[in-house]
């Protein structure tokens, strides 16, 4: 179980993993060291599993931001998986999901021009609704 310094320290941690023990223990009410300390535990307890960058895609030229819901042509998914994984400079997360499609991709583009390349090679392997993110 979770305290209320635990769920304060995890929180403080999403919005910036790369905080110091100082900081993080003067934000939750802590020394550094006894932060720290919380912090270890929640790592081998596996409620921690390891911290992230967070990447602009805009900023690396990625403007073209989508959802897909994909319906497999093949049951066993396969030649879909195989083009996920020659595709994956695009794709963000496929994530596996139960419901009317197969999976929900997340994509993102340089343009519309290889969003629309990318399209008409994944019309291959499956159907799909595709939603453009507005903001």
């Amino acid at each position: 179980m979770l305290d209320h310094t635990d769920k304060r320290i995890l929180e403080e941690l999403s919005k910036k993993s790369r905080i110091s023990m100082k900081e993080l223990g003067e934000k939750v009410h802590l020394t550094g060291q006894a932060v720290a300390s919380r912090v270890v535990k929640l790592e081998e307890n596996g409620v921690i599993e390891g911290y992230t960058v967070k990447v602009n895609q805009a900023k690396l030229g990625f403007v073209v931001h989508a959802f897909l819901n994909i319906y497999t042509k093949d049951p066993r998914h396969q030649p879909y998986l195989d083009f996920v994984k020659a595709q994956e400079t695009f794709i963000l997360h496929n994530y596996k999901i139960s419901g009317d499609s197969c999976y929900l991709m997340e994509c993102r583009f340089p343009s519309n021009e290889r969003l629309d390349e990318f399209l008409m090679d994944l019309n291959k392997h499956a159907n799909y609704k595709l939603s453009i993110v507005i903001s």
